[in-house]
């Protein structure tokens, strides 16, 4: 039989200035909860409303996760995740109405409430070629055009950007430069960016941007380059700290403010947090280079298969560069097997990455491919992988993962400029995390990915509510 734990939760209710009285003056207030319990397959189900009643101070034997509305954190920019080729070509051989139910699942008002679009420029992994915008050794970008996003990525960005409306948010990536800039001359397997196309590289940009912004798709931001410390065996292109540093300064920063795109939000670094610290205290040391560089994006790929991943390396990165926001641009669970589509453990991997990755200062935080197919890609170089959603192609069917589900507990419920309120636990049983929207709605989501049942009291200021955690279970409480 499965033991249970005692605990409590503590929250507070932010959008009062005197929480403790607040709290005192209302007896029998209400919390809604919903849950996802994966032993008795529910996905966030509406479990009504919970009671709180008085209760005193907690003693040193509970586990409890306190959280204090006076200490406000960072705002969130949004949630969402990417539209690449392949998310494209799979939602384009769906029938219409399963490309319309995916679109509501993501962007409409019953569904994640995604704000935040990806894409690639030029072709990723997740492509099922290889492809630029340019011919070959077009120095002067003069066949720019983007006829080839136009049969599948743009159609299905636009009927995002048609559902999110004022909240879009939008940005893209490169993961290499065509081969004849590269010192390889190849767009797979690194090589670096020659010094002779620095700036015929930075124009190609601009190109992309004006581009996407002819039809109607406003560029929110950019990162300089997908994982620019990762030879693979797909599109890559290397750049050191100092490297991307000096072509941010002297190429892409000045190009970008020259042709009126000061706005737009430019992240350094876009890999793992392994080197998230020494890469932007490198590249952002010069103010020269700073004043171009908005966000410092990362990836989960370096320890993603445990739970001790580095997320203390975000913390000092934040301390370092308070002024620039922190970015989770990629994550997904590598090595497809359609056998496993329904394990919990993929809903986890999300909920463990999301909750630590906001309490460490996140702002933004955008999954990878929003859509895959039966294969886990298409995919050109055999890197298949999971997506919140699989689509069958060969039949129409839809499979809904736990990972969409584990994210819908934080997207669903916590808004675009929602701040992150202080959050600490006295147990690791229970991860937490607990934001405010505008409206001074309080959400907190709590996931237990233990193999025990955790009683909880929601503790706030002297009044406290029963929950139960169930085992591999998460859910979002909103006052």
């Amino acid at each position: 039989m499965k033991r249970l734990i005692v605990s409590c939760l503590v929250v507070g209710l932010a959008f009062n200035a005197n929480a403790q009285n607040y709290w005192k003056k209302n007896t029998g207030k209400t919390a809604k909860v919903f849950l996802t319990n994966s032993a008795a397959n529910e996905k966030m189900v509406d479990k009504g409303t919970v009671k709180f009643e008085k209760f005193g101070q907690p003693k040193e034997t509970d586990a409890c996760i306190f959280v204090d509305p006076d200490f406000k954190y960072q705002k969130l920019i949004g949630i969402g995740g990417a539209i690449t080729d392949a998310s494209a070509e799979t939602f384009y051989k769906l029938p219409k109405d399963k490309q319309k139910e995916i679109i509501e699942a993501y962007y409409g008002k019953n569904g994640l409430g995604y704000t935040v679009v990806r894409t690639n420029m030029n072709s990723c992994d997740f492509s099922s070629d290889s492809y630029t915008y340019v011919q070959e050794n077009d120095n002067t970008l003069k066949s720019f055009n983007v006829a080839h996003d136009e049969k599948y990525k743009i159609p299905m960005i636009k009927e995002a950007q048609k559902l999110i409306g004022k909240d879009f948010t939008f940005y893209f990536s490169p993961w290499s430069p065509p081969a004849w800039m590269k010192s390889n001359k190849n767009m797979l397997k690194g090589g670096r960016l020659e010094n002779a196309f620095y700036q015929t590289w930075a124009d190609y940009y601009i190109k992309f941007i004006k581009e996407y912004e002819k039809r109607g798709i406003n560029v929110w931001g950019l990162t300089v380059q997908n994982e620019p410390m990762a030879t693979q065996s797909w599109e890559s292109c290397i750049y050191s700290a100092e490297e991307e540093g000096e072509f941010l300064k002297n190429n892409l920063g000045p190009t970008l403010w020259k042709n009126g795109f000061k706005d737009k939000k430019v992240m350094i670094w876009d890999h793992n947090r392994d080197l998230i610290y020494q890469r932007a205290t490198t590249t952002l040391g010069d103010p020269e280079t700073s004043k171009y560089a908005s966000g410092i994006g990362y990836h989960w790929y370096e320890t993603w298969n445990n739970k001790t991943q580095l997320f203390d390396n975000l913390t000092e990165t934040q301390r370092a560069f308070p002024d620039k926001f922190l970015a989770f641009t990629e994550g997904c669970k590598e090595q497809f097997d359609m056998s496993k589509i329904y394990e919990v453990s993929l809903g986890e991997l999300y909920g463990r990455n999301m909750i630590n990755d906001f309490n460490k200062g996140t702002s933004l935080w955008t999954d990878w491919n929003v859509l895959l197919d039966e294969t886990g890609g298409p995919n050109h170089v055999g890197n298949f992988c999971f997506a919140p959603i699989i689509a069958d192609t060969k039949t129409g069917e839809l499979h809904y993962t736990y990972e969409y589900y584990y994210v819908g507990h934080v997207s669903k419920f916590v808004k675009p400029n929602a701040r992150r309120i202080g959050t600490s636990s006295n147990r690791a049983a229970l991860t937490s995390t607990t934001f405010m929207n505008e409206n001074g709605q309080l959400v907190t989501v709590i996931m237990n990915d233990t193999d025990n049942t955790i009683e909880t009291n929601l503790w706030i200021e002297g009044m406290a509510t029963k929950l139960s955690a169930p085992a591999h279970s998460i859910q979002t409480v909103i006052l």
